[in-house]
Formats: structure tokens, sequence, C-alpha cells
């Protein structure tokens, strides 16, 4: 075959050419998703700090009035130092119309001529007064001077030597035999009885020595019956008739008082009057 007859190939195209070497435009990335979550964050986390915010505020506002309204009712000294501890988030309790549970405790809360601490107690109160609230209580506690205050109302009782040396209540008076003063030492027993503190004799002591309360009587005749007796103390004019002394113990160095707190004290008023003494 010859060069006159072999077929003619064609020239590649310039234009072709540089378009099949030229390369891709790049895609563009869509970065919508980053943002949204960035976004969603940012929104969660001003809501819990608003949450937060919301329920410091309200805890404040029911601790503050409740710890008015105790300084207003007790009359109490503006400066009286209440430690009030609510359970759990506040902000449910107060759209559900009642507080869970509620402590309040304070000391040298002062009713008349002694003052005492006091814990106080409940569960389910209402805030609005129009319910029943549940399970309540209350302990008061005294140590030896405070005792003293409470027992300084006792007719005849020897007040100035009141001790506590657990589980009793301890007191020295006299005696008197043929002119002579016999000091008589006590240790008596607390007690509750239909509401009230009840102290009983436990033991004696006559100069130093343990004697019953037989070996007292055939000693010192009917002068005896001085120390051979119950003490009754009254605690309910200190106290709204909706509190009852339920318990009554020594607890090392102080005498612990537990009083049932009337369910419906919130919605009666009669409950809230002060008590009597017989």
């Amino acid at each position: 075959m010859t060069g006159d007859t072999q077929p003619t190939q064609p020239l590649p195209d310039p234009a072709v050419q540089w378009a099949a070497s030229e390369p891709a435009a790049p895609r563009t990335r869509r970065r919508g998703g980053p943002a949204w979550v960035i976004a969603v964050v940012i929104v969660l986390a001003l809501a819990v700090g608003a949450w937060f915010a919301g329920e410091a505020i309200a805890r404040n506002i029911v601790v503050d009035t409740v710890r008015q309204q105790i300084i207003t009712k007790l009359a109490l000294p503006a400066d009286q130092q209440i430690d009030v501890q609510l359970e759990g988030a506040v902000l449910p309790q107060l759209i559900g119309g009642a507080l869970t549970s509620i402590r309040i405790s304070s000391e040298d809360v002062r009713q008349g001529e002694f003052s005492a601490d006091v814990v106080v107690e409940a569960h389910d109160v209402p805030i609005r007064g129009d319910g029943e609230m549940r399970d309540a209580r209350a302990v008061v506690t005294l140590d030896e001077s405070q005792l003293r205050g409470l027992l300084s109302a006792v007719d005849d009782f020897p007040v100035d030597t009141v001790g506590i040396a657990a589980p009793d209540i301890t007191a020295t008076t006299e005696l008197s035999l043929f002119g002579a003063k016999i000091p008589v030492g006590l240790s008596l027993t607390p007690s509750a009885k239909e509401g009230e503190l009840l102290l009983t004799p436990a033991s004696i002591q006559v100069a130093g020595s343990d004697i019953t309360a037989d070996e007292l009587r055939r000693q010192f005749g009917i002068v005896s019956n001085a120390v051979l007796r119950d003490w009754p103390v009254c605690i309910a004019e200190y106290l709204p008739v909706g509190l009852t002394l339920s318990g009554v113990e020594v607890e090392g160095d102080r005498l612990r008082a537990d009083f049932a707190v009337d369910d419906r004290l919130l919605v009666d008023e009669a409950l809230l009057a002060d008590g009597t003494c017989a």
C-alpha cells in the first residue's frame, strides 16, 4: 500500500483537549447542620438558666414569707435567726398548691419566762392555708439554763439547784428536822401525762446517801411529803392548742420534748389560740 492510499487521521481539536483537562468545580458543602445544633444548645442553656433563676427566686420568697410569718405570729425579735429548709424544687410545689416537706428550726425562741430551741417539720403543707397538712411534729429542747427558766413558774420548786443528768433531772432541797436543815437530793424522771410535763422522784439522797421513800417518811414523817411528790409543769400556756406534748426524755445534757401537731392547725382558727393551764 502506497502513501497515497493511507487514510489521513484528523488532528485533535485544541478546544476539546482543554475542556477535558479542566478540573470539575468543587461542590458547595452545606453548613446548616452544625449551626442549628449550636443554636439549640444555646437556647437550652438559656432555658436551664432561667429555670434555676426562677427556682432561686421562688425559694427565697417562700423562705422569707415563712420566716416573717413566724416572727409576727410569735412576736419574736426582728433579727431572730430562723432556718427554713424546703425539700425538692419549689416552683412545681407552688404550682401544685402545697409544699412537699418543710423544716423550720430556731435557737433560743423565747416564750414567756423561758426560751428553747425548736424544730418543726411538716409535709404536704398547703401554701394558701386552705387544707390540712400531714405528719406535722415539733421538737423542743432545753439546756440546763433554759430548763430553769421553765421551772421557775412551778411553785416551791428549788429551781436554782436544777441540773440535767441523763436520764433524769436533778434538784436539791431542804427538810427541817428539830430545827436543823437537812439537804435532800432528788433525781426526777420526766414524762408526758395528759399534755403536761411531769417530774417524778426516781431516787432520793440524804447527806449524800441513797435512801428509799419509805425510809424518808420514817425519818421526817409528814414533812417528807414536800419532796415525795410529783411535780406537774404546765406548758400549755406557752403553746397553741393544736400542739400536744407526746413524749419527754433527757438526751445527754438536754431535755427533749416531742409535740404532736394537729393536721388541721392551718384551717381551724381555734387550734391557733393559746393553751391554758388547769
